[in-house]
């Protein structure tokens, strides 16, 4: 993929601290990614989608209880000081490099701006994220190691911010569902600004070996009653917020009007955030408060205009928000 010239790279952080407990209620236009003046894919992009209003899935009770929802809470994966997964914003003084890919046939083969400075996430899954602020394109690594100079990784994705396009069917990304991961982090300059756009990225312990639109790849067993990749699971509206802090209600305000969609395998009910020092104990805490009973797997197969496309629209099955 061609890419254009771009300006000085930065780590992705906002300049001015906004401290959590003083936000407004009332949300605010969303917030290009900091640093850029990217949005996360365009308006009509199924992450974007409001499914408030759509109906509930046939299997929603049985996924519900593959996922333990009975007695399990949510749980913020990331949090203070610096646990999350991190992304960089790039610009033209960053070189660019091939990878080696262990999953070869269903990566983007690059080059990516990947670099020995570039932040990579703790733990097993080692993503690095990168975002090229003047042409708005995603960069996501799975398994990334510098390796002194000769970059592997297991599998890479590269995404046009500005498309509607998602990768070929059957084909993985840096996540298991074969989706971009960056449009589903709770991000901490989102939660400061009052508005959170966008659905976010949660994980299953077991998931059946299939997948849901939009997602495109399957990494489960053959259980039936497990959710597929991609299912989207919706907050309640009936659910009382009113104890929760102003920007604990910004996240149970996303929940119910854009959902969680499962991504990866993991722990179940864990949903995923950015890297940010401004991240507080208090206000991750409180998140670990919303019980996964009070979601509904949704049914937003009728929104999709395409199966090769991200982009939805309202219509007959696929209600827009009241």
């Amino acid at each position: 993929m061609t890419r254009k010239m771009r300006g000085i790279r930065m780590v992705a952080a906002i300049g001015a601290c906004i401290v959590l407990s003083g936000l407004l209620a009332t949300p605010a236009p969303a917030k290009p990614v900091p640093g850029t003046t990217c949005d996360m894919f365009p308006a009509d992009n199924v992450w974007r989608l409001d499914v408030s209003a759509l109906p509930t899935h046939p299997k929603s009770d049985t996924w519900k209880k593959a996922m333990h929802a009975r007695r399990t809470f949510l749980h913020p994966d990331f949090g203070p000081p610096s646990y999350g997964i991190p992304f960089d914003v790039v610009g033209a003084a960053h070189a660019d490099v091939g990878v080696d890919f262990t999953y070869a046939s269903e990566s983007d083969k690059g080059p990516y701006p990947f670099g020995a400075d570039t932040h990579i996430e703790g733990g097993s899954d080692r993503h690095a994220i990168m975002i090229d602020g003047d042409a708005c394109i995603l960069y996501e690594l799975y398994a990334a190691r510098w390796n002194g100079g000769n970059p592997k990784a297991g599998s890479g994705a590269i995404f046009d911010l500005t498309s509607n396009a998602l990768r070929p069917a059957g084909w993985t990304s840096a996540d298991a569902a074969g989706l971009a991961i960056f449009p589903g982090l709770l991000r901490y300059d989102e939660v400061a600004g009052g508005t959170v756009d966008h659905a976010i990225r949660v994980t299953a312990a077991c998931t059946y070996d299939d997948y849901l639109w939009p997602a495109r790849h399957a990494a489960g067993m053959n259980d039936r009653r497990c959710p597929p990749m991609g299912t989207r699971f919706r907050l309640k509206a009936g659910f009382d917020a009113s104890r929760f802090s102003t920007p604990a209600r910004v996240v149970i305000r996303a929940m119910k009007h854009y959902g969680l969609i499962v991504a990866d395998n993991g722990s179940d009910w864990y949903f995923q955030g950015t890297v940010d020092p401004r991240w507080t104990y208090a206000f991750v805490d409180q998140l670990k408060r919303i019980p996964a009973k009070a979601f509904v797997a949704i049914d937003e197969r009728a929104c999709r205009l395409s199966p090769n496309s991200g982009a939805f629209a309202y219509g007959p099955g696929c209600p827009p928000p009241a």
